[in-house]
């Protein structure tokens, strides 16, 4: 017979265990948030010829920082991707998690700032993460807002003085090389402060590439970027699930995307789009599993 100071003890021993367990999942999740990683993926879009010779036009797609001060690792990594010598860099959004991240987030992008540009922000720019419940994730829903507001502004001129163009309810036409570009994005839906009428209507069709930005993928935006003859549409928010399954399999999206579609080059009708698992995450939730923080390479090649 099992005496009870014995079983007190086996008792113990599973709960220290299990504390064990916990603990190193946690640190091994932590870990992985410094887990960078660079994507590569090719898509057919520009009429033969337009390349002049040249295998393909480079797009560095970079979402969802988050910046926090300190993060030296994340700057180094991310000051390094100049030396992919992008034709053009994408930016949606979600660049700071701190109200004094603003630099920070210039060192890191630094070098690419004078690189040909276009951005768009998401509600992680405009107001400071909070601590949310988790549950609203797990059942589709959303949580409101912190608003308190971040710096922004200063972030956006910093952009700007650089070269960088907001598409944010605006068209940007720009010729990078051979590609005469149609770029147009929207603010951020997920929150709904997207105005699409304020840039509906087909693109130039003169441009050799049409390409579209919106912080979050919501469904109801994609189907009048693709409606309109957009080629392209980038997206972030996501973190590509951020807390998945084996093989990077999501649990939820945290917007109308369904999970199939969470990360990575998709279809969406007559378009393709690419969503970025992102560089970052919330202050409140400084994990990932089985989903490494990345930026994307998307080489644009013509058509066969």
């Amino acid at each position: 017979m099992v005496s009870v100071k014995s079983l007190r003890t086996i008792a113990l021993t599973a709960a220290a265990s299990t504390i064990g367990i916990a603990a190193g999942c946690a640190a091994w999740a932590f870990q992985q948030t410094r887990a960078f990683e660079l994507k590569e993926v090719q898509v057919p879009l520009l009429p033969p010829g337009t390349l002049r010779g040249r295998e393909s036009f480079r797009i560095l797609h970079v979402s969802d920082l988050h910046m926090v001060p300190g993060q030296t690792a994340k700057i180094a990594w991310v000051r390094q991707l100049d030396e992919l010598e992008p034709d053009l860099v994408v930016n949606t959004g979600d660049n700071l998690s701190d109200a004094r991240a603003v630099p920070d987030t210039l060192r890191a992008l630094g070098p690419l700032l004078s690189r040909p540009g276009v951005f768009c922000f998401g509600t992680n720019d405009y107001w400071a993460p909070r601590l949310a419940n988790p549950v609203n994730y797990l059942l589709g829903r959303k949580n409101e807002p912190s608003y308190v507001d971040l710096p922004w502004q200063g972030m956006r001129a910093a952009f700007m003085e650089h070269g960088w163009h907001d598409a944010t309810h605006t068209r940007v036409e720009v010729k990078i090389g051979p590609v005469r570009l149609a770029a147009a994005g929207v603010d951020d839906p997920h929150h709904n402060l997207d105005d699409y009428a304020s840039i509906a209507g087909t693109p130039n069709p003169d441009s050799n590439l049409a390409i579209a930005l919106v912080h979050s993928p919501e469904p109801r935006v994609l189907e009048r970027f693709a409606a309109d003859g957009y080629q392209l549409s980038f997206s972030g928010h996501t973190h590509g699930g951020q807390l998945c399954l084996p093989g990077s399999r999501a649990l939820v999206t945290n917007c109308g995307i369904d999970r199939a579609r969470v990360q990575g080059l998709h279809r969406f009708g007559e378009m393709y789009m690419h969503v970025s698992n992102g560089l970052g995450q919330s202050k409140f939730v400084p994990f990932r599993v089985f989903c490494c923080p990345s930026a994307t390479l998307v080489h644009i090649t013509e058509r066969g």
